[in-house]
């Protein structure tokens, strides 16, 4: 192979700087052996001389065994990174001149940064530095970065990417463009696997600005099917931990996720990247730690599942009346009402000691800004403690004690499903609440009980919390976005897509979002770098709203398959598998209208057909090979082959079908295949012709 002088002198330099990082982890792994037995010794020093140490030179040794451990996991976290970057050092390169300067640096650019505990020179930055930043952002020419001291202008004189696997250099691109259009090919041409893959060797500069974004408090994101919005979201994640060292940790961050096998499959990100995993928690979990005690509740799986099997015009009413902006704005109202028509104060005379109502009244109204529960005992203990006996003095505790439980009865109810229930009689829709016969809350009804639960009794339990990322964000009702604006008063990402609601009677549009984060910036994600031109301008014909503008990147046309009737079509869906198996695809995802469905064409493969897995409402990782489940839980997956079942008229004709078949045919990168039996769905019939029956 003819090497040309630049290539030689880049495989010089990566062979060096590979000795450096093999040098580098030959000491840190020598370091941790030496803390490790440091820890030990100290420990059996103090244990063997616990009875002759006093107190206080038991309490150093103790803070001095807990500094070393300390140190010994900050070795352990570089040890770590040290193994990342021997793996692959870094991925591109930045020649820049500033303006004034006639000195041209180079800027290796990696997951990690690398420089030499002896030397000032760095070796590699991170992809999060600002001078890093350019990489993304410039082509070659005029550039500039922002660093502590100001925004410093200049010029990129050269730019390359490469793609460097255990050490060793696959290619390296000279790179005039933001990021290579051929290294994008080549990464996305790859097959998938069971976690989702860092995007630092390819983010895109729209993709840069939201990720180094620290000024919006609410940024809400709208990315089309496999713009990569979740992948950004956590890369932005890594980002703020990286500029904000010290105020702020993994701990102080929340992501609500859709559901457990999504949050498998992202769980790598961050430690690919070199942070801890943050907190992760499903809308449904807060609700249940809101609602303890109070009721039980249906799920929003459930829910779906429902509407899925049945078309019950009743219940779609209930979703859509409970689902828009109005409902919050009712229930404002209400409370508002309620706050005062509830409280009606009567005199008190207890033990000799008489309290008007007037001013009883005056305490409670000086108390408006606290929730109602806490508004009482705040107007109780107020009068309880200014009020005399007959004698001039304070009231005995027993006095107090009687004066405030009479203050706290004058109102009218304090449990939540009475005044719940009181609301739509009040609305005069008392047939829009079914607890009573049920038992079981809709879920179209917890978020308004957790809404007023707040406004009754407050809010606790979420200080520590600094930054929420909410995902699948139209899946949220402005209801629940106006629960999470009280739970959670810190900054937030707020990202999805309003073409992939899995249930669009209760779906919420970014102008929705807005009445509630009014405040709130917005970006929109476009570009598709998921699934081939063919495949989204197949989805496109399904859901003809879509915005999505595909990489120029081509495969297979998908394909529709019909049968004669359900044994045909099984057996077709066997063919596929086999065929897959055979091919170098990792992942074969079959999705599903419903669960219900999914759970029973597993049944009809699983004996004949190996590595075959369901993914089901309690599932809670994501398996490489073939994964049977619904469109609802197959959102933010991706798969390299995809095939849709049962898409005939019967099965997909409502509009919430629509979006359903848009979602699962969207989760495939390289290959699609619809199948069905009897007559297709009315959403097929103008697909391309050379995507017809074949």
């Amino acid at each position: 192979m003819i090497v040309n002088q630049t290539e030689r002198e880049e495989r010089e330099y990566l062979a060096n700087l590979m000795s450096r990082l093999r040098e580098a982890l030959r000491k840190i792994d020598t370091t941790i052996d030496s803390m490790h037995h440091e820890i030990i010794d100290a420990k059996t020093y103090l244990w063997e001389n616990r009875s002759e140490l006093d107190p206080a030179e038991t309490a150093a040794n103790k803070v001095d065994i807990m500094l070393r451990i300390d140190q010994g996991e900050k070795a352990v976290d570089k040890r770590r990174k040290l193994q990342k970057l021997v793996e692959s050092p870094y991925f591109g390169r930045v020649d820049f001149v500033a303006d004034g300067q006639s000195r041209r640096d180079s800027h290796y650019i990696g997951v990690h940064a690398f420089s030499e505990d002896d030397s000032q020179k760095n070796f590699i930055y991170d992809w999060r530095s600002p001078v890093a930043s350019m990489f993304y952002d410039f082509e070659v020419g005029k550039a500039s970065y922002s660093s502590p001291a100001g925004r410093v202008g200049g010029e990129i004189c050269l730019k390359r990417q490469y793609k460097i696997k255990d050490g060793v250099m696959h290619y390296m691109i000279e790179s005039s463009m933001n990021i290579n259009d051929e290294v994008l090919q080549k990464e996305l041409s790859q097959t998938s696997n069971e976690k989702m893959k860092n995007i630092v060797a390819t983010i895109q500069k729209e993709q840069n600005a939201i990720i180094r974004n620290e000024h919006s408090h609410e940024l809400i994101i709208q990315g089309v099917a496999g713009s990569g919005k979740t992948s950004v979201a956590l890369h932005r994640v890594a980002f703020l931990l990286y500029r904000n060292k010290g105020t702020l940790t993994s701990q102080n961050i929340w992501i609500i996720s859709p559901n457990k096998v999504f949050s498998d499959y992202i769980s790598n990100i961050l430690p690919e990247l070199g942070e801890e995993k943050i907190m992760e928690m499903g809308i449904e979990e807060i609700a249940a730690r809101e609602l303890e005690g109070v009721c039980k509740f249906q799920t929003f799986s459930q829910q779906v599942s429902e509407l899925a099997a049945s078309h019950d015009p009743s219940l779609i009413e209930r979703i859509q009346w409970k689902s828009g902006n109005d409902m919050v704005e009712r229930l404002d109202r209400f409370l508002a009402d309620r706050c005062e028509s509830y409280f009606v104060p009567t005199d008190v005379t207890i033990d000799g000691v008489h309290i008007a109502k007037e001013e009883i009244l005056q305490a409670y109204q000086k108390a408006a800004n606290l929730p109602i529960r806490k508004r009482l005992e705040k107007a109780a203990s107020v009068l309880a403690a200014n009020t005399r006996d007959q004698d001039g003095d304070k009231l005995s505790a027993a006095t107090a004690k009687k004066v405030k439980t009479a203050i706290k009865k004058m109102f009218a109810s304090l449990n939540l499903l009475v005044i719940y229930k009181d609301f739509y009689e009040t609305m005069g829709r008392p047939e829009l609440f079914t607890y009573k016969k049920t038992k079981l809350l809709e879920f179209s009804d917890v978020f308004p009980l957790v809404y007023l639960k707040i406004h009754v009794e407050g809010t606790t339990g979420f200080d520590e919390v600094k930054h929420v990322l909410v995902d699948e964000m139209q899946d949220y009702t402005p209801v629940q976005y106006a629960v999470l604006s009280r739970l959670f008063t810190c900054k937030k990402t707020i990202l999805g897509d309003c073409n992939q609601s899995v249930n669009p009677y209760s779906s919420s549009s970014i102008t929705e979002i807005k009445k509630i984060f009014p405040e709130a910036d917005t970006v929109e994600l476009l570009k598709s770098y998921r699934s081939t031109m063919e495949i989204i301008r197949f989805a496109q014909q399904i859901n003809r709203n879509s915005r999505i503008i595909p990489i120029e990147r081509h495969g297979p046309c998908p394909e529709i398959k019909t049968g004669n009737d359900r044994s045909d079509e099984i057996a077709a869906i066997k063919k596929i598998i086999t065929s897959f198996q055979k091919s170098e695809n990792r992942t074969l995802g079959i999705i599903c209208k419903s669960q219900i469905q999914a759970e029973t064409l597993y049944q009809e493969i699983m004996n004949s057909c190996k590595g075959v897995y369901l993914l089901d409402f309690s599932s809670d990782q994501f398996h490489e090979g073939i994964i049977v489940t619904s469109s609802h839980l197959a959102k933010g997956l991706e798969f390299d082959q995809v095939i849709v079942p049962f898409v005939d008229a019967e099965n997909y004709k409502t509009d919430m079908d629509r979006s359903l078949l848009y979602i699962a045919c969207t989760r495939a990168m390289h290959m699609l295949t619809l199948t069905y039996s009897g007559e297709v769905s009315p959403f097929l019939l103008r697909v391309e012709e050379s995507c017809q029956n074949k």
